[in-house]
């Protein structure tokens, strides 16, 4: 993907998100595991854009943990959406390219329509480029009038709006793109002379009309694009789009899901093909699984899991911050946490890696080869060697380890008198 030159970005984060009726700022609720401007600022990375600029308010020392390198400013009031890109002015001092302006509570826009956006707008040698939707239900949404030539002139709140304005049905999705030189110049004529006294940003398009500056559009057909989380309801509804993105996603890419309506992955993880889901597996974010392997049903593979190829993961087994070998089974009511589980490893029904002390989560390390009888307990930090065998029920306290190719048994487990196991 070729970067995108002398474009910033601003990220509009200051939101309070009064009908999300919570304390946690609006952008830093999650979907599919990740805050609402993780996904924005996914989306503008890649592009190269920079530098990227969120703007923050009351809530920003919160916001300000998920952003990473990218600047941040605050709003001091809440005023408007014109007042919040105006107090990312002096980070943008001296910067005279173009400026992309989006909301961080749109997780479900796509890199490549910001892209077409912006590319339109440098195409176009507009002053503003407006992205535009079109919806069967544009409530809440600002309108986009235009004139007899197909030229935007207005965007109309929904408060503001008049009965005429609300059967419109293309919509303001609140991405921009500006010549920054002309941003502010035309924010500081916007006034605050409507019903909420709030500085809208959409009022610069009137200001720019009247200054006979140019102002192109960019589209996207879809619609789910343009939704804009400000309650509970859209948060699910975000969920589900997302959900059905990844599902589509590794579908395309040679994975089976049995049946995707009962079937949770995150967007995020890596699944090799000819992988089988079975139904009401949840696999979370940060996950690596490998290709040919056979997951579930209700299995549930959390982050910082890394499944190598021909794994097979069965019912009501979980899985946390561990790495497994090629053609190792986990079959039947297990819990693996902080394990290097090695190949060809089979692991007992019940199997428990009991990995927090109280005060730190230890590693239990199970070598090729191994075989772990039914409801064995490893209280870890535990070691495992080569071709070794547990009994069922053992216990394996902490600090044990076990040589390769004995076999040990009890409570707490000790090594067999037979000791190794015949080959051959």
């Amino acid at each position: 993907m070729a970067k995108i030159k002398n474009t910033a970005c601003v990220i509009l984060a200051a939101g309070l998100g009064k009908r999300m009726r919570s304390s946690v700022p609006k952008v830093l609720h999650k979907i599919s595991g990740k805050a609402m401007i993780e996904y924005v600022l996914d989306i503008v990375r890649p592009l190269g854009v920079k530098p990227i600029i969120v703007v923050t308010g009351r809530n920003g020392a919160e916001v300000r943990r998920f952003v990473k390198a990218a600047m941040t400013a605050g709003q001091k009031k809440p005023l408007g959406s014109a007042d919040a890109v105006m107090a990312a002015k002096g980070a943008l001092a001296g910067f005279g390219g173009d400026v992309l302006v989006l909301c961080g509570d749109m997780p479900l826009i796509r890199r490549e329509t910001i892209q077409l956006l912006i590319n339109r707008h440098k195409d176009a040698g507009s002053s503003c480029t407006v992205l535009t939707t079109r919806v069967k239900d544009p409530s809440g949404y600002g309108r986009i009038l235009r004139d007899d030539d197909d030229n935007i002139t207005r965007i109309v709140e929904e408060s503001e709006a008049s009965l005429y304005d609300k059967v419109i049905n293309e919509i303001n999705t609140g991405a921009y793109c500006f010549a920054s030189k002309d941003l502010f110049e035309g924010l500081r004529k916007i006034k605050a002379d409507n019903k909420k006294n709030e500085y809208y940003l959409t009022d610069i398009i009137e200001v720019f009309k009247k200054r006979g500056l140019k102002i192109a559009s960019s589209g996207t057909v879809d619609e789910d694009e343009a939704l804009g989380i400000n309650s509970r309801r859209e948060l699910a509804k975000a969920e589900g789009v997302i959900r059905e993105r990844a599902i589509d996603k590794f579908l395309r890419a040679g994975v089976t899901i049995i049946d995707p309506l009962n079937t949770y992955i995150s967007a995020d993880c890596v699944i090799g093909g000819d992988t089988v889901i079975r139904p009401y597996t949840i696999i979370e974010n940060d996950v690596k699984i490998g290709a040919g392997c056979l997951i579930g049903p209700f299995a549930r593979i959390r982050s910082g899991a890394e499944l190598a190829d021909g794994v097979e993961i069965g019912n009501f087994v979980e899985l946390t911050r561990s790495d497994i070998g090629r053609g190792t089974k986990i079959k039947h009511h297990s819990y693996i946490g902080d394990s290097l589980i090695g190949k060809g490893v089979n692991i007992g029904a019940g199997t428990i890696t009991a990995n927090y002390d109280g005060k730190n989560k230890n590693k239990t390390v199970i070598k090729d080869g191994a075989f772990i009888g039914s409801g064995t307990i490893f209280v870890a930090p535990v070691t495992v060697g080569k071709k070794a065998v547990t009994g069922a029920g053992s216990v394996l306290t902490k600090g044990t380890k076990v040589a390769e190719g004995s076999v040990v048994a009890g409570v707490p487990a000790r090594a067999l008198k037979s000791g190794r196991r015949r080959r051959g």
